[in-house]
């Protein structure tokens, strides 16, 4: 089947007739008719049985679909792609990351870099990995920033640096002089826990499950930012991200070392099939510094 084809087989299915299709297509009801028939001649086959100015799909037209439905979303991914590069420019970077970096660390990465670099304009976007995955794969964004990434086809990763989780508490909390906690130590308290849809989430699951002591969950949160705002509010403690911990936003919250170590990788993520600009190299290198600096 042609490309034309396979776009008003998909209509006419979809639609139930071809009027409808036609105006979905923006095209005359006789051209959509017109190639229909030569698509039905083409394959050997009926697609549709006219029935008192009705369609019914053929069974074959039912299991065709099925496959075509398929090439008609790469058809639309390739249209998306295509216009993402065409809007995308050089003195302009678009930029995603996971809602842990967009509170402060990002911001504050842009701010320096532009400083140095006045004439390039950025456009932002807050998205999970997965979102920011498929984003890069549309080359709707040039650079991804996460937490600990797990290997996607078609996707480079940069490390930028390698943080730790640490374990935070209300002001009021009196831990005497200890400098660290284990597990051991938090069973006492609420726990704010994390769930385990994202890779720092799963990591930190992990991490307890080997622990064996069963801490007293009183909520679970997916935004590490609000599972700090519940610990500044006294709610509980939890163990998070030191990005997260150390971040201005959130409310006040002490912050103590988590032993044994529970380590992550913070990586940049791009398209390996599409060279990144020299400002978009330059500003990984300037969230690399940045990174360096707020996690010291």
């Amino acid at each position: 089947m042609r490309l034309r084809q396979i776009e008003v087989f998909h209509a006419v299915y979809s639609s139930g007739s071809m009027t409808n299709a036609a105006a979905m297509l923006n095209v005359s009801q006789p051209s959509v008719s017109k190639v229909l028939a030569h698509a039905e001649q083409q394959l050997g086959f009926q697609l549709f049985e006219r029935n008192k100015g009705k369609l019914i799909p053929t069974p074959e037209a039912d299991l065709l679909f099925k496959h075509v439905s398929d090439v008609y979303q790469n058809i639309g991914r390739l249209k998306h792609v295509a216009r993402n590069l065409r809007v995308a420019e050089e003195g302009r970077i678009r930029v995603a990351s996971t809602p842990a970096f967009g509170v402060e660390l990002l911001p504050a990465a842009i701010a320096s870099f532009r400083e140095k670099h006045p004439n390039i304009v950025f456009e932002i976007e807050t998205l999970h990995l997965d979102e920011m995955n498929n984003a890069l794969i549309e080359s709707r964004i040039d650079i991804g920033l996460a937490f600990d990434p797990i290997a996607h086809p078609g996707i480079d990763q940069q490390r930028l640096a390698t943080g730790r989780f640490v374990v935070i508490a209300p002001p009021d909390v009196d831990f005497g002089a200890a400098d660290y906690l284990t597990i051991k130590d938090l069973q006492p308290h609420p726990f704010i826990a994390l769930n385990n849809r994202g890779p720092l989430g799963r990591l930190l699951s992990t991490y307890l499950a080997t622990s064996e002591v069963e801490l007293n969950v009183i909520a679970w949160s997916e935004t590490y930012h609000i599972a700090k705002a519940m610990v500044a509010c006294g709610a509980g403690i939890a163990i998070t991200d030191e990005i997260t911990a150390r971040s201005a936003s959130g409310g006040n919250v002490q912050t103590l070392r988590l032993k044994p170590s529970l380590k992550f990788d913070i990586k940049a993520l791009h398209l390996s099939s599409s060279p990144l600009s020299i400002a978009a190299n330059n500003f990984i290198d300037e969230l690399r510094h940045r990174m360096a600096r707020f996690i010291a």
